[in-house]
């Protein structure tokens, strides 16, 4: 893949990537770290997401706690895909998209060769609970390569550090470009620190979610 698409323009060059592992594989879940402008946001990804991905994807959303529940419905109503907010201990299963409760933080736990999540109340982590780099940190200890890591529109830093973790393990990372997002801080970072391997336009981020999960590796 391409480190950026050639019509972005930065006044930051990005940092060399770090090494991989290991070569990406078979993409085996998506994890999406999203803030500011991300209800609107993500309501065009998922109503746009193809009815047949089978691949689970892991959502952590800022949202205050009590607001994450009827968002998730709000979701599942247009979207394709079977969208709830996670609960502690729900099965991370192919064609659910599961969205962080509100002031937890959401990780993900391997028993055999299944896997579920879990939600906790541990410390802020980036000023944040629940906290992207928590769910990017998990994916890519529980999936290594086999991991699609999504940083969008948000402000500040979260999900930026370990979204590189992800890309080191040998996942695929996707960043949301500056043109389309409401505040490019999220995606800024991450870029800059040379762990998005490709930056892409809200409009067309839900078929290159697709098109990477699908892709045989």
């Amino acid at each position: 893949m391409a480190s950026a698409s050639k019509s972005f323009s930065s006044p930051v060059e990005p940092a060399k990537p770090p090494a991989q592992l290991r070569k990406p594989a078979r993409t085996e879940v998506i994890a999406i770290g999203i803030s500011t402008g991300g209800p609107d946001a993500l309501r065009v990804v998922f109503s746009q997401i193809d009815a047949d991905l089978k691949v689970p994807i892991l959502v952590v959303q800022h949202m205050p706690a009590g607001f994450t529940n009827e968002f998730a419905k709000s979701l599942d109503r247009i979207c394709p895909l079977d969208v709830k907010e996670a609960e502690d201990g729900d099965s991370v299963l192919p064609g659910r998209i599961l969205i962080a409760q509100g002031n937890k933080h959401l990780e993900v736990e391997r028993k055999g060769l299944n896997y579920s999540v879990r939600l906790s109340d541990n410390p802020l982590v980036s000023g944040h609970r629940p906290s992207a780099d928590v769910l990017f940190a998990s994916v890519a200890m529980n999936y290594q390569n086999h991991a699609l890591g999504v940083i969008m529109t948000g402000m500040g830093r979260d999900g930026a550090q370990h979204l590189g973790t992800i890309y080191k393990e040998g996942g695929m990372t996707l960043g949301q470009d500056e043109a389309s997002a409401v505040v490019y801080g999220m995606p800024r970072v991450a870029y800059e620190l040379g762990h998005v391997m490709e930056q892409v336009s809200l409009q067309k981020m839900a078929r290159r979610i697709c098109d990477v999960a699908k892709t045989p590796r």
